[in-house]
């Protein structure tokens, strides 16, 4: 399967490539020169720059590499980053065992699936004030804020892809009697992946808002704290400095998870693709 994928893959490239006109390595040049030339235009725009709120960009490199050599602010990235993935593992692997027991227990999931539904419709952003003033400002209220927040996406694309399993594979794991782990783990959970992952990546971006909106209510660590506390002391380009960095983490955190994506699902890419040349 591994090889027949990479060659179908390759061959997918090759016709994409053939069909833009345009190599790979022009694209990939094209993605990472965007960015630079956007980077190049602020600096432009803002030099000699003498709005308190809009520094130069020289300034805050200059800060930020200033900041590069304290402590506080690698403690900063490390309590945001460490909640983060923390939080981010801790709903994907409940959304994914609540989402399976639900999948696959129907009267289960017709009981609770409108109380799920429910939650899911407040604003992530909303619970945090909740937590706060049941748990207090401890570093166990953003943990649970954020795990909380990001696991129904996770719940509910589980939930909906176990619903959409073939009912013929499912016909043929009973022929073959397959247990019912052997039918969850060999048959619906691969079937399910390209949705379960799919929910994990809208998890990982509510994760990363209320990460920063937990810190940023009351907490005195990570870099949502800090950055508040720039703004609220007119230190501006350390504020700008959190901003830059918040964003680096999440495009970061965002890349990752998708190479992980296309790694596991490179099957499913292999087959969309030979189905769609058919």
């Amino acid at each position: 399967m591994s090889v027949t994928s990479t060659v179908l893959i390759r061959t997918r490239e090759a016709r994409r490539q053939r069909r833009s006109g345009l190599p790979r390595w022009l694209l990939i040049g094209a993605e990472i020169l965007v960015p630079i030339l956007l980077l190049a235009l602020w600096w432009i725009v803002s030099a000699g720059s003498t709005n308190t709120f809009f520094p130069p960009l020289q300034a805050i490199l200059n800060q930020f590499v200033t900041l590069l050599g304290t402590p506080a602010f690698w403690g900063d990235v490390g309590s945001s980053v460490g909640n983060l993935a923390l939080s981010f593992a801790l709903a994907c692997v409940i959304g994914v065992l609540l989402g399976l027991l639900l999948g696959t227990v129907r009267w289960l999931s017709w009981l609770l699936e409108p109380t799920i539904h429910f939650f899911r419709a407040i604003p992530p952003v909303a619970l945090v004030p909740i937590f706060v003033a049941l748990i207090g400002f401890g570093n166990e209220t953003r943990i649970l804020s954020i795990t909380l927040s990001a696991v129904f996406p996770v719940l509910i694309s589980t939930i909906d892809g176990i619903h959409a399993v073939d009912p013929d594979r499912r016909a043929v794991g009973k022929i073959y009697r397959l247990g019912w782990w052997d039918r969850i783990f060999s048959v619906a959970l691969p079937e399910a992946s390209p949705r379960i992952l799919s929910g994990m990546q809208v998890s990982l971006i509510t994760a990363f808002v209320v990460m920063v909106a937990s810190e940023m209510l009351g907490s005195s660590e990570g870099l949502g704290a800090r950055t508040l506390l720039a703004q609220q002391s007119f230190m501006i380009t350390d504020m700008w400095v959190g901003i830059l960095v918040l964003g680096v983490i999440g495009y970061a955190a965002t890349a990752l998870l998708s190479l992980f994506r296309r790694r596991v699902l490179r099957w499913y890419i292999a087959i969309r693709q030979q189905e769609k040349n058919l």
